[in-house]
């Protein structure tokens, strides 16, 4: 079904913080692009969940380690 012209689209319901990000979804939140995800992820940069083959990141754990940054402790 498509939203016709004048009809109410509500804004998407706010993530919980213990959710799983795909590649995208992060790249975006931190404002990097995925290619620097990518290798700051195989470099051991950052905090990932690997479930098999897929790497996914919990949206918490990016926000702990961004403030952890802010705070000068790596």
């Amino acid at each position: 079904m498509s939203a016709t012209p004048g009809t109410y689209n509500p804004a998407p319901a706010p993530l919980a913080p213990d959710t799983l990000l795909d590649a995208k979804q992060p790249a975006a939140l931190l404002a990097i692009s995925a290619r620097t995800l990518w290798s700051m992820t195989n470099a051991g940069m950052i905090p990932c969940v690997r479930i098999g083959r897929s790497v996914r990141y919990r949206r918490a754990a990016l926000l702990d380690w961004v403030l952890d940054r802010e705070r000068g402790r790596k």
